[in-house]
């Protein structure tokens, strides 16, 4: 790959991601800000997990049939851009579902196609991939970090970065190396959503670990949604026990926050060795036992003598993910084989980032309105019973996957 194309790719995939990341983590602390109720913004994040299982079907039966994937990249985020402008005047509920649902819709393709607009100018990308890929990272880290240095978290500045930088990226998207369609023929809806992959379900251990990654993704959502707002009302009970009857000083968690996404590099690099070391059951069961410890830590944390906890549930952020999800496209990937491949990947992203998520999104947002007593300036959520909710069933798919889960194999590489 020429070393301007992969510069091209670079600055592709980094503004994509300051795109995501301006707004999805800091999300829940602005709808509060605007008086939304917590089922409200449990809802409003499932948007993201319809998109999630629509966008596939978008992709698979209109972009890669029919259309150049920079074409297609270009016009979503110029949609996406005219959609988060009308975000940012939205404070009604019903409105506001509808307009992000809708945006969500423009986005979520975003992510499978600028890996595909990489990869196919790649010659080796298992090599490629990853030091591309890992821009993403990168800007996730440094938009959430200008947010939370801008104090930005709960007000509608985050769309507006959001809605800038999707029209920047949207324009570029048009300069970006020709990717063609590559899918000649008819294609099912069947196919998208993973039908032949369904022989896998064949093999138990494969099943219990589609399963357990529905069931993990529940938890998942309550972190995503939820962890930003409790952090945050940690500090604030910190700071009026210290000082009565003083109005709290703006406070940002957003910068802490990111501190997951930087020990999400640190675990991916120390991945391929642990699965080789350890096999995929055992990888798996540490992720699953880093989540139940972390959602501990922001159980039972505070900003005072037990503030470690907080910094703890953070950077446990790559632990989880890495050796849950990552490990599992992986072990995912050789349990397929060449042919079906790309239809199990794609069954296991609808049934975990759509299913799970969806459920673990709605669900967050009743237990968080559950355990809330008063409203507005005056609600106070006891956020220990709230975590011990995604801990529990955190706990219940730890000993499903123990018990169930035969395949120890270990892989040479990764």
């Amino acid at each position: 790959m020429k070393v301007s194309t992969r510069v091209q790719l670079s600055v592709m995939m980094f503004l994509q991601f300051v795109v995501w990341g301006a707004w999805y983590g800091q999300l829940s602390k602005y709808l509060f800000a605007i008086n939304f109720t917590g089922a409200q913004v449990g809802n409003i994040y499932a948007t993201f997990s319809i998109a999630m299982i629509i966008s596939p079907f978008l992709v698979g039966m209109v972009a890669d049939r029919f259309f150049s994937a920079q074409k297609v990249l270009g016009v979503l985020n110029l949609t996406g851009a005219v959609l988060l402008y009308f975000l940012t005047t939205i404070t009604d509920y019903d409105l506001f579902y509808w307009v992000m649902l809708l945006y969500c819709l423009t986005f979520a393709p975003t992510i499978a196609l600028t890996a595909s607009i990489s990869m196919r100018q790649m010659t080796n990308p298992e090599k490629e991939f990853p030091p591309i890929r890992v821009l993403g990272t990168v800007a996730w880290i440094a938009v959430t970090n200008l947010v939370g240095f801008m104090g930005w978290g709960d007000k509608v500045t985050i769309f507006h970065v959001s809605m800038i930088t999707a029209a920047v990226i949207g324009l570029y998207s048009f300069t970006l190396p020709d990717t063609p369609p590559t899918i000649k023929g008819p294609v099912s809806a069947a196919q998208i959503a993973g039908k032949d992959a369904l022989v896998l379900f064949r093999d138990r251990s494969f099943f219990i670990f589609f399963i357990a990654s529905v069931l993990i993704c529940i938890p998942l959502s309550f972190y995503y949604a939820m962890a930003n707002p409790s952090i945050t009302d940690a500090y604030k009970t910190a700071f009026a026990t210290a000082n009565p009857g003083q109005v709290f000083p703006n406070f940002y968690v957003e910068n802490k926050m990111s501190l997951g996404q930087a020990s999400e590099v640190f675990f991916m690099l120390l991945l391929p060795f642990a699965y080789s070391r350890f096999g995929i059951k055992n990888i798996l069961i540490i992720g699953l036992i880093a989540w139940i410890i972390r959602f501990m830590f922001f159980g039972y944390g505070n900003a005072g003598s037990s503030e470690w906890m907080l910094y703890g549930g953070i950077i446990l952020h790559g632990l989880c993910y890495d050796f849950f999800f990552v490990s599992g496209m992986i072990y995912t990937d050789e349990k397929a084989g060449e042919k079906i491949k790309s239809q199990a990947q794609g069954l296991i992203s609808l049934a975990t980032y759509g299913l799970g998520m969806y459920i673990g999104s709605v669900l967050s947002g009743k237990v968080k309105d559950m355990y809330t007593t008063g409203s507005g300036e005056t609600a106070v959520t006891n956020w220990t019973s709230v975590w011990m909710v995604p801990a529990g069933i955190a706990v219940v798919v730890l000993l499903l996957f123990i018990v169930a889960f035969k395949d120890k194999k270990r892989t040479a590489a990764v």
